[in-house]
């Protein structure tokens, strides 16, 4: 029971992420370990989106506890499903999907796509999301594993017994089952939607360079290649804020990444990763405490 000198402070509301995704999904796996943590407290994955159907970031999603919902939007299948939809329809999709999504904060986690104009436009409530499309993606019935993602030359060729491809999605499957009774949540359930969505929804990226430095893709290699030709001495990754200039924008969490004379490729790759899974949990921590400022 209250008094009236008693002040009633407001619970706070767990705030709802969107991440996208193209790959594994090991950055939204560092960031549904870290939900519910002091790492990222009041905070819940609620949708994952990825622009392939055998990115194996669906299986982490889906056999999270609890299970988040998970959509696929591949660019050749949804042109080949709207006949005369261009790389502008796609993207205005995805941004349709986002929305419809109602999340606080959107994260590319590994999203192998650049969003254009319209995508950013519509996340900035200064235009209004397109009707879903006539022919939705198809369903996916199977989850992803490990294994698939990796293009083989030929099954025959290879001499890949079913005993193996078996054995090899009973692994992933102990794999995701570990990584999912290691994450934490404080939510049973994903938490509700708010009843109206807010403008503008915030998007940050990862991005495995320093700001300014080999912005697009193949940065980790691009600078490995520029250390043995003795340009640079190290590189780094950030989170950024999204904008229409692609890894342009503010830069939020900046960290160097040594690089060794010794280091090959994959080893620069690994170092680089491993930053990765730390500042993409900070980052996402980072703009959201922004958010509760500003809702106060």
């Amino acid at each position: 029971m209250t008094t009236l000198h008693e002040t009633i402070i407001p619970e706070k509301r767990v705030r709802r992420i969107t991440v996208l995704i193209s790959g594994s999904g090991s950055n939204l796996q560092a960031i549904l370990n870290s939900c519910g943590t002091d790492k990222l407290p009041n905070a819940q994955v609620t949708h994952v989106i990825s622009s392939r159907s055998n990115a194996y970031g669906l299986t982490r999603a889906k056999t999270h506890k609890p299970s988040i919902p998970t959509s696929v939007c591949a660019l050749k299948t949804f042109q080949n499903r709207n006949p005369g939809s261009t790389r502008e329809h796609y993207d205005l999709e995805i941004a349709r999907q986002v929305v419809e999504s109602k999340p606080d904060l959107v994260v590319l986690a590994g999203w192998m796509h650049i969003l254009s104009d319209k995508f950013l436009e519509i996340l900035n409530g200064e235009k209004p999301p397109p009707p879903a499309p006539a022919l939705p993606p198809p369903q996916i019935n199977s989850l992803p594993t490990k294994s698939d993602e990796i293009k083989l030359p030929s099954l025959d060729k290879l001499k890949i017994s079913d005993k193996n491809e078996n054995e090899q999605k009973k692994k992933d499957e102990v794999e995701v089952k570990e990584e999912s009774s290691s994450s934490s949540t404080s939510e049973s359930k994903l938490p509700e939607p708010p009843l109206h969505q807010s403008f503008p929804i915030p998007i940050i990226n990862l991005h495995p360079a320093l700001p300014g430095a080999f912005d697009g893709a193949n940065a980790i290699g691009r600078a490995f290649d520029s250390f043995q030709k003795g340009e640079i001495t190290n590189t780094g990754v950030m989170v950024h804020k999204v904008i229409a200039e692609v890894d342009r924008g503010q830069p939020l969490i900046v960290r160097d990444v040594e690089i060794k004379k010794e280091d090959k490729l994959e080893d620069l790759e690994a170092r680089i990763h491993e930053v990765e899974h730390q500042i993409i949990v900070e980052g996402a921590k980072m703009v959201l405490e922004e958010l509760e400022k500003e809702t106060r």
